[in-house]
């Protein structure tokens, strides 16, 4: 009876560890200039990034929701003072930004390194 309860609980362990992952965009990602961008969860399937380095070290680059690696929000481009709409991608050490303002007419992009 001991071992079928164990074997039980292991095998209900075992399932559950997939819904227990973390998202992809969580933890912490380098720009190509060497700032560290830390993304945690801050709400149900929304992520915050913030900068861990550099000139703007402790301020908000915006929040991301989604999940499975595919992410929309918005993205504060500190050194223009800007707020794009974006979307987020990551795919295995890399987190891509894509975001735009004034109804999509200024586009940017970047690649981040997962660290």
């Amino acid at each position: 009876m001991i071992r079928r309860i164990l074997f039980a609980t292991a095998i209900l362990t075992l399932a559950a560890g997939p819904a227990l992952a973390e998202e992809p965009i969580i933890g912490s990602w380098k720009r190509s200039n060497g700032t560290i961008i830390k993304y945690e969860s801050c709400g149900t399937d929304t992520f915050c990034g913030t900068v861990m380095t550099g000139q703007y070290k402790g301020k908000s680059i915006g929040s991301m929701s989604g999940k499975g690696g595919s992410y929309k929000g918005k993205v504060n481009k500190l050194d223009e003072g800007k707020t794009y709409s974006g979307k987020a991608s990551v795919k295995g050490g890399t987190l891509a930004l894509a975001g735009c303002v004034m109804g999509g007419l200024i586009c940017k992009s970047e690649n981040l390194a997962r660290q």
